[in-house]
């Protein structure tokens, strides 16, 4: 075992009483047990998590009945809704760099034999998995479960319901008063928030992948299953470490195909392929933005959650049967799942879902009658963006799929939403938000109080908004984003004039202006050097080491 650095002879009986001093050693025997690191990610400031130390409990006991003994630490967290629209957003995904080097220092600087993480909301997930892929020790993922949808008067709201209320109230579609009422019921318990955002998405992607249990996507955060699923995990992971089975053994190319065939027939967030692009730099896999259009044209997309649509949630998900439904409908049509990989469960992918289905045909829908024959997410690429930028396809009106229309530029959001509020932008216009990029941002910040103004206004079926910063999982619309190369790196949208004809054409995959490359070339070599918007502290640091969206958006 690797815990036998610190616990085996004489040399280290130092270690061995620093160890007795946590109480967590309850006898001498206990040191011939492997050590278990529980990574959790309890806070208080985030809704996802704040049910978590319940669960740490619950996977402690686990792990000890399983004949491990577990050390429980933290790590942190950042809550995007929280955060959005502000400096803080410029925290959100570099906090995953801090969460991943966290895991591997506490694991690393402790020996740890196995690791059960416990996560739920946006950065956590891949952040706590890039760690695991970066060590590779035996690991088992387990989250703390979506949230319940709201409801007013007899209608589902979600916290993107919240967002969109805001530019309703300003175009005078509500009021204020019915606007508090939403607010209210919008996020009624705890759990990651309750449609395929961000958190729900990569919940999903950990059973395709086959580092969660089934399960781990879809139940409540409130439902008695969930604990159950910790429970279950902590079984599993000293199953992981008596067999040395670990995280690259499960995370391989074929793995990460599946899962992104898995978010193609969900219509999951965007976010996920700049995560999972980064767990694949983890684990030394290379993994070209093309192949996601060639996943997507293979796959049909089955099931339309918030916010694709209004009145379908994680809950609805659930009760139709949950990811292993849509892995096993999905298994139905060739070459789409490589079913023969391993998982945590001790059994291959195909033997996990095979004795799933479809409950409800009108929330998960049969290989034969699907929403449409391709997935829900996009890669464009054009002379706005030869690296590539992403759209989920799932959630944009008929009418957007093709347009054109007079750029509209903004240096960062928070100028674009005091322009959209302010009724600058006009129907056929396509917004530009530049210098939002990692290295601009920096940070990479989301969009979603702009794309969420400009739903609430009425111009989601009139208006595109293309950006090199990223969208939450809850935006919808034409909204194209991940633009790579991004604007503080010379990319081509940064030579853009307010007035240049940009052609959007989501079909065709591709994203350009009406301009030649002698132009942009022209107007680039004409611009100034980029200045960091920050310099000190660890946004300085981060700017200076982050790489672009296409590749993950990792540090080097």
């Amino acid at each position: 075992m690797r815990s036998d650095t610190i616990k085996k002879g004489f040399e280290h009986a130092p270690h061995r009483s620093l160890l007795r001093a946590t109480g967590v050693i309850k006898e001498e025997s206990d040191f011939e047990r492997p050590f278990i690191g529980i990574a959790n990610s309890y806070i208080d400031l985030i809704p996802g998590h704040v049910h978590l130390q319940e669960f740490g409990k619950v996977a402690k006991q686990a792990i000890r009945d399983a004949g491990g003994i577990p050390f429980e630490f933290n790590t942190i967290g950042v809550d995007d809704g929280i955060a959005m629209g502000h400096i803080g957003m410029r925290y959100s995904l570099p906090s995953r760099e801090l969460i991943a080097d966290s895991v591997e220092t506490v694991a690393e600087a402790h020996r740890l034999d196995g690791l059960l993480c416990i996560t739920n909301c946006d950065k956590i997930v891949p952040g706590m998995l890039m760690g695991a892929v970066r060590i590779n020790i035996p690991t088992v993922f387990v989250s703390g479960g979506p949230m319940k949808a709201g409801e007013v008067d007899g209608k589902k709201v979600d916290l993107i319901s919240v967002f969109e209320g805001v530019g309703k109230v300003e175009a005078g579609i509500i009021s204020e008063q019915e606007l508090t009422e939403i607010e209210k019921e919008g996020c009624p318990t705890c759990g990651s928030c309750s449609g395929m955002f961000t958190a729900n998405s990569m919940n999903c992607l950990m059973e395709a992948l086959g580092i969660a249990l089934p399960g781990n996507g879809s139940i409540l955060a409130v439902d008695e299953g969930r604990l159950e699923l910790v429970k279950q995990a902590g079984e599993k992971i000293l199953n992981m470490v008596n067999h040395d089975v670990k995280p690259r053994d499960i995370i391989t190319k074929e793995s990460i195909r599946n899962a992104f065939a898995l978010d193609m027939a969900m219509g999951g967030s965007t976010n996920t392929v700049l995560h999972t692009l980064a767990i694949a730099h983890e684990a030394n896999i290379d993994f070209d933005l093309l192949e996601l259009n060639e996943i997507s044209k293979n796959t049909p997309y089955l099931c339309k959650v918030s916010p694709a649509t209004p009145d379908v949630h994680m809950e609805d998900v659930d009760r139709a049967g949950g990811i292993s439904a849509i892995l096993n409908e999905l298994s139905k049509k060739d070459g789409i799942l490589k079913l023969d990989l391993p998982t945590i469960t001790g059994q291959s992918l195909g033997e996990n879902i095979a004795a799933a289905h479809s409950k409800d045909e009108s929330i998960i829908r049969t290989i034969d009658s699907p929403y449409s024959q391709q997935g829900g997410l996009a890669v464009l690429f054009g002379n706005l963006a030869p690296n590539g930028s992403i759209v989920k396809t799932g959630a944009v009106d008929s009418k957007m799929l093709v347009h054109s229309g007079p750029a509209r530029i903004y240096e960062s959001q928070e100028t674009a939403l005091s322009g959209i509020m302010n009724h600058e932008v006009q129907p056929g216009d396509v917004v530009v938000i530049r210098y939002e990029g990692p290295k601009g941002g920096p940070g990479m910040p989301e969009m979603l109080s702009p794309t969420s103004a400009i739903m609430g206004m009425g111009l989601g079926d009139k208006v595109a908004l293309i950006t090199d910063g990223r969208f939450s999982g809850g935006t919808r619309g034409a909204c194209i984003g991940h633009i790579s190369p991004e604007a503080a790196e010379r990319g081509p949208i940064a030579a853009l004039e307010n007035g240049d004809t940009i052609h959007v054409n989501i079909p065709d995959k591709s994203l350009n202006a009406e301009l030649t490359d002698e132009e942009i070339q022209s107007r680039l070599d004409a611009l100034s050097e980029f200045k960091p918007k920050i310099t000190n502290g660890y946004l300085g640091r981060y700017a200076r080491m982050v790489t672009s969206a296409n590749t993950g958006a990792v540090l080097e």
